[in-house]
């Protein structure tokens, strides 16, 4: 025999019997009883896609380093407190710094200019990574498109995906632009491109296995001497 139930308390203490109960159903804030949906009844009108996923942001990097190049600007102060702007591009596949310069007032224009400079139309990457800021303008998609390069700006607040530019730049900063007072803009050129040259030659990594940018043969024999760059705000230590 089952009793009739009449009061809300009788509601709230009686079982749900019905094909969509499981352990997820649960009670609305009203104390009526409220019946979630089954994992299959949802699967049913769910729409069924036939083609496989695109491949994330992360697969990409790792399948194509070796054709990726990425750019990316940041403001350097002058002793007169100007703010000038530093344009770099670095390749994935082994960091090496490609391209640094410096100007007062980037534009879409002057940028285009310097990816040309970078690349030889035969040695352009496959893919540029760079975020969504509105200096690459029509005249950088224009100027990609014709070198044959496929634009690939990040998704939107996700600077994580130009990691490896935002990285160098943390480096130029701590290793360098941080150390320096720049007095001008030709002589904030000079030191970055004294940076670059370092950072290339020299400067080891631990992704390249303590290698670095430009590979350099492993010196064994002779005395260790050093030799100051930069203004002795680094070193390179070589046998002799």
């Amino acid at each position: 025999m089952r009793a009739d139930i009449h009061d809300g308390q009788g509601a709230r203490n009686a079982p749900c019997i019905g094909p969509n109960t499981d352990a997820r159903d649960q009670l609305s804030p009203d104390h009526y009883i409220r019946l979630a949906p089954h994992g299959r009844s949802i699967q049913k009108y769910m729409v069924k896609r036939s083609w496989p996923p695109s491949q994330g942001w992360r697969t990409f990097l790792r399948n194509h380093s070796p054709d990726i190049a990425a750019m990316d600007l940041f403001v350097a102060p002058t002793l007169g407190f100007d703010l000038l702007y530093a344009f770099i591009i670095v390749r994935l596949a082994r960091r090496d710094l490609v391209w640094i310069n410096v100007t007062p007032h980037p534009t879409a224009d002057w940028i285009a200019r310097q990816i040309t400079e970078a690349f030889p139309w035969n040695e352009s990457p496959r893919y540029l990574i760079r975020n969504r800021d509105q200096v690459y303008g029509v005249a950088v998609r224009h100027r990609l498109r014709a070198m044959g390069i496929r634009d690939k700006p990040i998704a939107p607040g996700s600077p994580w995906q130009d990691g490896f530019a935002e990285r160098l730049i943390g480096s130029i900063r701590r290793e360098c632009v941080d150390h320096v007072v720049a007095l001008g803009e030709a002589h904030l050129r000079r030191i970055l491109q004294a940076y670059a040259r370092y950072y290339n030659d020299l400067r080891t990594h631990r992704s390249l296995d303590k290698d670095a940018p430009f590979s350099r043969p492993v010196q064994r024999i002779g005395s260790i001497t050093s030799q100051p760059l930069l203004g002795g705000l680094h070193h390179h230590y070589m046998r002799v």
